[in-house]
């Protein structure tokens, strides 16, 4: 605050800073200063308000922060009823509708605005002079709840309108949701802390509302968009729904990004289909569309059929969940070995086709789930995802059901199984630990050998052209193949006289077997199969370690280095290594000859002070390590140090020169040291080679590139690999943040989307003289 400034002007400067950078953060995800700078300007208004507690705004961000719980919720009449709406499941039932709203409009064709239909709670929102006064529940349509304190704790939501000319009396109408991201990491917070996990995001975003204590809401992940608007008084909004949409965008508030103004039905199921594609890939949970005529006028001039508009329509999609009966459980035995219990269950139509097995992901899962077999269940099936079973609905338990138990041997091959703890995701999003059984048979148990098998041949990992399923099975069941390796020893004759071979169909897959040795590390580390290890993580370790000798040689705090690499894959890495049925199996694939084109094109470094840190050693912590490193600044210096030597380090206290000295007199503790050193030296990752190293950045190093369309002359996959040399990073969807498209033939949405925000648009000509700039081989 300035000689001239007066705590009111500074407090309404301070309001209008941060409204307007949690406008940028939480409606337009375009933050423009550091949370840090937010931060200092809150408290500053923090402290300004407890000096002038009489200069308090409504409108004050300081005012999201949950009150005291209420008694209870107080009803709110509706002054413009918050109707539903009519439904239609197929295209032949809009057909229908838009004939006739034709008909009664008299119009050739109707202009809809369309957007899809979140999945959360409506809500009615009254402004009075651009301020927030109220917040409702839809209730019944005519009566619904009072919410105010708790909608004012939603960011996403203004608390006073932006810009000018808002009616004096606006009521905006949207719906409240969860998004996915969100609500899984709500889940795994209340897993964590042992509390009750929510079914579903819809669920979550209703029980958040209904809190009385509006600290609670405030806690939770919940956004607001904008679909209409209710009261209008003293003032003037556009003539149509989506220009009065993007009006409210202008005044502060999210509206949909995939709203769009479209002509007849050809245009508008052309959206459904376009939509539908993308539904579960979207950030948030949406369970149809909703088509409303475009115009005010005629929307007025239809009017309305018993509670529902005669003007607009939800398309809704095939229903995700689905009630049915848990008739038995089979385990089945997957590639690592991991027992998995399959569900069988009573047919049911859900998510557009008919489900008779879901997943129980494991043991845990189950306990968690209280299911038995009798049971009545919640199937969710969400596009290609396998169906999974979220509840089960205890009002509905017959008497004689009965427990499932783990099995006691392997299912397949009768061997023993070991019980193992794995983290998977459950059916809710929460983290399920554990309560895995594994069989120990290896490729001695047909399930596992079978699996391998199809996973090594799989397009991400050799794409064996000709190596399926049908004739990955059949390989194994008549012993010409007991693991991978064997492939490579078969003969076309072999091959001819496997049942539906005929020569030449033997000879593709002899050719195609032989022709995989020019394979990438990464393709072949990835064909592995070890557990936790996919695509990128396959990558990582061929892009930093650059053979499989350094795999093989590295320890779990070598590993753990790598980017995206944690203990628990780490130790997956390292297990698989340790193994020596495995390392031979790895001896025998080298022996083969792949050509394995990866000399290890990334490196890092790991200084002396997050060596120190890393071993966690008590009450040494980063600014102790950090001393530390600084005074003895080699390993060797440092396990040599005497007390009395320590004693001399800057700011030490004489809990860590204790500690220091405990660990100093482990010899053990020690050489782990020394050999952890000696691993990064032979890595290229220690600190005294930084400086040494000239690394060049590669040319689209933090770029973002999506590919969309059909390309003639690469795969998908081959031009995602040579975008990938070349430093970028390839996402599936297009964001703000996304740096290029790369259109191919019949691109779709990702196109449209990147035209609308004004993103670099590549086509496959582009494309293949960016890889002949930079000499990338294709």
């Amino acid at each position: 605050m300035t000689d001239k400034t007066t705590p009111a002007e500074e407090i309404a400067q301070l309001i209008e800073q941060l409204n307007h950078h949690n406008h940028l953060y939480y409606v337009k995800d375009e933050p423009s200063i550091p949370d840090a700078e937010y931060d200092r300007l809150f408290q500053r208004l923090l402290a300004l308000e407890s000096d002038f507690p009489d200069l308090v705004a409504s409108d004050s961000p300081t005012q999201r922060v949950g009150g005291a719980p209420l008694a209870g919720f107080s009803e709110v009449t509706h002054e413009r009823p918050m109707l539903s709406l009519g439904n239609a499941f197929s295209g032949e039932d809009f057909i229908d509708f838009d004939r006739r709203v034709r008909e009664r409009a008299g119009q050739e064709v109707v202009e809809y605005a369309c957007e899809p239909k979140l999945d959360g709670i409506a809500v009615s929102l009254l402004y009075e002079e651009g301020v927030l006064v109220r917040g409702a529940t839809r209730g019944d349509g005519s009566t619904g709840e009072d919410i105010t304190h708790n909608v004012r704790t939603i960011r996403s939501i203004p608390l006073s309108l932006s810009g000018s000319g808002w009616p004096q009396r606006l009521e905006v109408r949207g719906e409240i949701y969860m998004p996915k991201a969100g609500f899984a990491a709500m889940n795994d917070r209340l897993a964590s802390a042992g509390e009750k996990t929510f079914v579903n995001p819809r669920n979550a975003a209703a029980g958040s509302l209904r809190q009385l204590d509006s600290r609670v809401t405030a806690q939770r992940p919940l956004e607001m968009c904008c679909y209409g608007i209710g009261v209008v008084e003293e003032g003037e909004l556009p003539d149509n729904h989506f220009d009065t949409m993007h009006a409210l965008a202008q005044w502060g508030f999210r509206i949909s990004g995939y709203l769009e103004r479209l002509s007849g039905p050809e245009q508008v199921l052309d959206y459904y289909e376009r939509l539908s594609a993308q539904r579960n890939d979207l950030p948030f949970e949406i369970d149809g569309l909703v088509y409303k005529v475009n115009r005010y006028a005629l929307q007025e001039n239809l009017g309305f059929v018993s509670r529902a508009p005669r003007w607009a329509i939800a398309h809704k999609f095939p229903a995700q969940e689905e009630l049915t009966v848990l008739e038995s459980v089979d385990f089945q035995v997957g590639r690592t070995g991991v027992i998995t219990p399959v569900a069988r269950l009573t047919p049911v139509f859900v998510g557009g086709v008919t489900v008779s097995n879901a997943t129980l992901h494991n043991m845990g899962e189950i306990a968690r789930l209280d299911a038995r077999v009798g049971d009545t269940v919640i199937v969710r099936r969400a596009g290609d995802v396998i169906p999974q079973v979220v509840q089960v609905v205890v009002d509905r338990r017959p008497e004689h059901t009965k427990p499932i138990a783990a099995p006691s041997a392997c299912p397949v091959c009768g061997s023993d199984v070991e019980r193992v703890q794995l983290q998977q995701r459950s059916a809710k999003g929460a983290a399920a630990d554990g309560a895995a059984y594994r069989c120990v048979g290896r490729l001695t148990c047909s399930a596992q050998r079978q699996q391998a098998l199809i996973h090594f041949g799989s397009r991400k990992a050799l794409d064996i052209e000709g190596l399926g399923e049908k004739v990955a099975i059949q390989l194994s069941d008549v012993g010409l193949v007991k693991s991978p390796a064997d492939l490579f020893e078969l003969e076309v004759e072999q091959l001819e006289a496997l049942e539906g071979f005929a020569h030449q169909s033997a000879l593709n897959l002899f050719k195609a077997i032989q022709g995989c040795r020019g394979a990438t590390l990464a393709r072949v580390i990835y064909a592995l199969g070890i557990p936790d290890v996919g695509e990128e993580t396959a990558r990582t370790l061929a892009e930093y370690f650059g053979s499989f000798d350094k795999i093989r040689a590295a320890t779990p705090q070598i590993l753990t280095l790598l980017p995206d690499i944690g203990d628990e894959v780490a130790a997956e890495i390292a297990h698989f290594f340790a193994d020596e049925h495995n390392n031979q199996e790895v001896d025998r694939l080298l022996a083969v000859g792949f050509t394995l084109d990866n000399s290890g094109s990334k490196t890092l470094t790991l200084s002396l002070e997050e060596l120190i840190t890393r071993a966690k050693i008590p009450y040494v912590g980063g600014g102790s390590a950090k001393q530390l490193a600084a005074h003895f600044q080699t390993v060797d210096a440092l396990v040599k140090a005497t007390e009395a030597e320590l004693s001399t380090v800057d700011k030490l206290s004489k809990r860590a020169i204790a500690s220091m000295l405990d660990v100093l007199a482990d010899e053990s503790w020690v050489e782990s040291l020394r050999r952890t050193e000696a691993l990064l030296l032979d890595y290229g990752f220690h600190w005294t080679l930084a400086e040494s190293r000239a690394e060049a950045a590669l040319p689209l190093e933090n770029k973002t590139y999506v590919l969309t369309g059909t390309l003639s002359q690469l795969t998908r996959s081959e031009a995602k690999a040579a975008l990938q040399q070349l430093g970028a990073k390839v996402s599936g969807s297009v964001s703000k943040k996304t740096d290029c498209v790369v259109a191919g033939e019949a691109a779709g949405s990702k196109l449209t989307k990147a035209q609308d925000l004004g993103i670099p648009v590549l086509d496959e000509e582009g494309l293949l003289a960016l890889l002949d700039e930079y000499g990338v081989s294709r």
